[in-house]
Parts: structure tokens; C-alpha cells; sequence
């Protein structure tokens, strides 16, 4: 649709070029300069927007379970699966749920509203067009939404609001698929993984997987004093 707009503009621009371009001439076929005003200024603004959406086209190939992909990632592409990489970087999608900790109900809806996030340039028209050659990254979006996020979700919501509706008063540690459930989402994870590396290695990012877990600096970093406390803290050797 921007495109498009630009394309009228341009074409309206081009024709009052060529109606100035007629007044000043004065030599007649007014017409005719109005059309190719136009047409130079279609075919100028056009340029430009493949122009802009081909520069730095990088190729990237992607190894993914059960297939292989190959993207020439232009600037539109890399914005879209860099901001898709990190709404799944910093979701459940990504990151560890400990068996004794984390909300149940709150990891499932972050995974609905990762997949809300992902749907909603497929549906909305907004996501950058498929290239010329080479795979799209909604593609690889697809297999995300269609594969893996959504049998998870129609599997686990309803299993949980069951337990929910019949126990109200009862903590998710009582419901008796709990362990299943957390199995589950840690399988649900490890599938995922590849995925959103790959999205990271078409925006570009230098070693996207280093985004996924914790950094050395802050396994290594230890606190001089506990919170609240004069005594310094006995340091601690990470093997």
C-alpha cells in the first residue's frame, strides 16, 4: 500500500512536471508531456523502493529440522526477523521455566501472545513482500505458528482452564499434570530454539545464540554484600 501511494504521488508529481514542462515550452502536446511526466515519475519512485529494498542483500542458509532454507535477506527482511527474534527471546519461548518455579497460566499466555505477535503482519498485510528468489522469513514464521506453537496451545489451554474451572481455589503445583505439562514445554523450547537463531542469523545478529542464554558476565558476577547486610559476602569460584 505505501508503495502504491508513492506511485500516485510520484505519478502526480510527474504529470505537473510535464504541464510546467508545457508552459514553459509552449510548443504544444500538452497531453503528451502530462503522460510522461508521469510515466518518469512512476518509474522513478518505483526504482527507488527496489533500490531501497534490495540494498544489502545478504544470502543466508538455514539448516532446520527436517529441511533447508535459503534467504536473500534485503533490509525489509532483516527488520522483520530482527524484531521477531527478540519478541521470542524474551518470552518462555526461549527462556527456562524451573520445575519449581514459574506461573503455568502466565507462560502459556506469553506463548499466545507470541503467537498473536507473529500472526498479526501475515493477516494484516503489513509484512515485507516475498522475494524474488529464495525463501521468505514468514515462511519460517509459518512453520513456527503452524507446527509447533499452535498443536502446543490447542493441546495445553484447554487442559489447564479444565484444571482451573474445576479446582478455583487450588495452586497449579496440585494439578496432576503439571510435571507433563513442563516436560512438555521444555521439548516445546528445544524445537523453537533453531528457529529463532535462525531469524537472528537473517536480521544479522553476530551469534544469536549467545542472546538465548545467560551471559558469562552475569553467572560470573556475584553481589559484594546480601542485600541488607553489612557482612560481606564469601566469594564464590565458578569451576
Amino acid at each position: 500500500m505505501r508503495t502504491t501511494g508513492r506511485a500516485v504521488l510520484a505519478a502526480a508529481g510527474g504529470g505537473v512536471v510535464g504541464v510546467a514542462a508545457y508552459s514553459i515550452s509552449r510548443t504544444g502536446g500538452q497531453s503528451l508531456c502530462v503522460v510522461v511526466g508521469s510515466i518518469v515519475g512512476v518509474v522513478a519512485i518505483l526504482g527507488i523502493d527496489v533500490y531501497r529494498r534490495s540494498v544489502q542483500l545478504t544470502e543466508v542458509r538455514l539448516v532446520l529440522p527436517g529441511s533447508e532454507m535459503t534467504f536473500k535477506a534485503n533490509t525489509d527482511m532483516r527488520k522483520a526477523a530482527l524484531r521477531m527474534f527478540f519478541q521470542a527471546a524474551t518470552r518462555v519461548a526461549t527462556r527456562p521455566l524451573d520445575d519449581e518455579s514459574g506461573n503455568l497460566r502466565e507462560a502459556l499466555t506469553s506463548l499466545k501472545t507470541l503467537f498473536d505477535m507473529y500472526r498479526e503482519p501475515l493477516e494484516s498485510g503489513s509484512a515485507p513482500p516475498p522475494p524474488q528468489d529464495g525463501d521468505s522469513v514468514h515462511e519460517l514464521v509459518l512453520d513456527i505458528l503452524n507446527f509447533e506453537l499452535a498443536p502446543f496451545l490447542a493441546t495445553w489451554h484447554p487442559r489447564l482452564r479444565a484444571f482451573e474451572e474445576a479446582h478455583p481455589d487450588e495452586n497449579e503445583s496440585a494439578w496432576s499434570d503439571n510435571g507433563e505439562f513442563r516436560r512438555a514445554l521444555r521439548e516445546l523450547q528445544s524445537t523453537l530454539r533453531p528457529y529463532i537463531v535462525g531469524l537472528g542469523e537473517i536480521a544479522g545478529i553476530r551469534n544469536p545464540e549467545r542472546h538465548l542464554r545467560r551471559s558469562g558476565w552475569h553467572t560470573a558476577r556475584r553481589p559484594d554484600t546480601v542485600p541488607g547486610q553489612g557482612t560481606p559476602a564469601s566469594p564464590t569460584v565458578t569451576p
